[in-house]
């Protein structure tokens, strides 16, 4: 029996390993290759999946280890941290979805708690999906990758709160639910509070002079909490979000989440075989209007909803829309909500195979949609630039010259300011993140609001009169565009910017750049340069440190007003 199922795990993990691969060659994400491989392997075609109870367990082991590794990373600062338009965005996105898409599936004849079901499942975002698109892109640290990150992990939250909700009227009715949901969170956040500041904090910090024993620790400690949950009647799988959250006050969570990814990939690859199993192609044919309707909802009715949130918080068409189009697919959280309704008996069977199709062409469609966001928003923008709110924040310059034009006052900008701090009024700043402006309107520095992808807003400046532009975005499609029209207008400027890319460097140096600044390059060469000059010694990097962290504070200190 154990040789059996050894051999079918091995023949399940080559075939996935091999469709993985050619997904790859079209740049998708490999849950799609997980999904496929289940269709393959399910009885309407090689029939190989004969174990079907040992790959249940080892899907919802995934399941758990995703909501815990989920819960080491909701720490309660992170509300703090995301702001409160990914928190707004996150909430109406979530509503104005959840609405129309169930308004969507009453009028495709869905029963009311099927409709309830789809559509607060199509409602959530795949925050692994995006994060690896984003972080491919070198966006995750850009204003549009920092609030879609942070609105997705708004989603997760709804999600693990939808599945509590769920998993306990599978067991109870309603009104024992909210009793019980009352009593147990109270004595939950109170306990695990206690446990989480004192006693696992130096349990974990012993546990952490070794790798190995904390991996041990962090995996013992959700299978332990995950099954006290699963004793008294409750979701395995917010058992082990809850003994996720409890460590996420840890200062070694980071440690963990990474120790027990790779374990969480392993399983969860079963989960989503697993799904792709389920699906029944008897009832295909019934669900291809409302799976056509339902994928062009999420790839574009969900961005628009995004786009136009974002816009009504005064943020430009171009981040609106770059932020918008990470919501253009279905999450895991999805799939496992719509199992978990047909585990309870709510819904039929076959809905899985829906949702299931949705989510393939949606993360497919997705994909392409983030890869060239730039390409489809150039083409888009005459349109997209009509909703855009005109006099978005209180100009702190008017139209007027300037000798020194900074685009960008991010972490770079700030620091480049503080170095022409002398020029300040001769200088005047550009930035397109609100809370930002809102700074720089309390440090009284000349600044205006936009973007300077939008190339009109550049009209208002005289550039003839600007002798250097100091461009801090990163970003080679806009330092290009911003190149050429300085170049045509104002030959004699020097314009300086920055690139990740050695490629895009010498290409922005020949067409016209005055210096690029790379950072990992100059980062590198100082580097060298101290310790070429003061080798090993333990004092001088001491002192070093003390300068850096000083700085750090610095920049924070300029940027967000103290708050990091």
């Amino acid at each position: 029996m154990v040789e059996s199922i050894f051999v079918s795990l091995s023949v399940i993990v080559l075939i996935t390993a091999v469709i993985s691969g050619i997904i790859r060659l079209f740049r998708q994400p490999l849950i799609i290759a997980y999904i496929i491989t289940g269709i393959v392997i399910s009885p309407y075609f090689l029939n190989l999946l004969h174990a079907v109870d040992t790959f249940r367990a080892f899907s919802q082991i995934g399941v758990a280890l995703l909501l815990f590794i989920v819960g080491l990373n909701l720490n309660p600062k992170l509300a703090r941290d995301v702001g409160w338009i990914s928190v707004l965005t996150g909430l109406g996105q979530v509503i104005f979805t959840a609405g129309i898409g169930y308004y969507i599936a009453q009028y495709l004849g869905f029963d009311f708690i099927t409709s309830l079901y789809i559509a607060v499942a199509l409602t959530f975002s795949s925050t692994i999906i995006i994060m690896k698109l984003l972080s491919d892109k070198g966006e995750l640290e850009t204003l549009h990758g920092r609030i879609s990150v942070g609105f997705l992990l708004v989603q997760d939250f709804i999600a693990i709160l939808l599945l509590l909700f769920a998993s306990s009227l599978g067991t109870v009715g309603m009104a024992s639910f909210v009793v019980r949901s009352f009593i147990t969170g109270i004595l939950l956040i109170i306990v695990l509070f206690f446990i989480s500041t004192t006693v696992l904090n130096k349990i974990s910090s012993w546990m952490a002079e070794s790798q190995e024993l904390l991996f041990l620790f962090a995996l013992a400690w959700c299978f332990s909490i995950a099954s006290i949950f699963a004793y008294f009647n409750l979701s395995i799988e917010i058992g082990a979000f809850i003994a996720g959250v409890s460590l996420s006050f840890s200062p070694y969570h980071y440690e963990m989440s990474s120790r027990i990814r790779p374990l969480r990939d392993f399983f969860l690859i079963m989960f989503f075989v697993l799904l792709g199993s389920q699906m029944d192609f008897r009832f295909i044919s019934q669900f291809i209007k409302p799976t056509i309707i339902f994928s062009l909802f999420i790839l574009i009715g969900n961005p628009l909803i995004v786009f136009f949130i974002m816009l009504l918080f005064r943020y430009t068409a171009r981040t609106s829309f770059k932020a918008g189009i990470t919501v253009a697919q279905i999450s895991e959280f999805s799939f496992i909500l719509i199992t978990l309704g047909v585990k309870i008996g709510h819904i039929p069977r076959e809905i899985i195979s829906f949702i299931t199709l949705v989510g393939i062409i949606t993360i497919a469609g997705s994909t392409y949609l983030i890869m060239y966001s730039d390409n489809i928003f150039s083409t888009l923008s005459k349109f997209l630039l009509l909703f855009q709110r005109k006099k978005l924040i209180s100009d702190g310059a008017k139209k007027r010259t300037c000798k020194i034009l900074l685009l960008g006052f991010n972490r770079m900008g700030s620091s480049i300011y503080d170095a022409l701090r002398a020029y300040k009024k001769d200088l005047l700043v550009i930035d397109y993140d609100p809370q930002i402006i809102r700074k720089l309107e309390q440090f009284k520095i000349p600044h205006r609001y936009g973007d300077v992808y939008d190339l009109e807003l550049l009209d208002d400046i005289s550039l003839k009169k600007t002798k250097i532009i100091i461009s801090t975005v990163a970003d080679y499609d806009t330092d290009m565009l911003i190149l050429r029209k300085i170049r045509k207008e104002a030959p004699s400027s020097l314009y300086v910017c920055v690139s990740k890319n050695i490629k895009h460097a010498l290409q922005l140096y020949d067409a016209g750049a005055s210096y690029i600044i790379t950072p990992h390059i100059l980062g590198a060469q100082y580097a060298a340069h101290l310790l070429k000059q003061h080798g090993l010694k333990k004092s001088f990097l001491k002192k070093e440190k003390r300068k850096h962290i000083n700085q750090l504070y610095k920049i924070v200190l300029n940027m967000y007003g103290g708050k990091i």
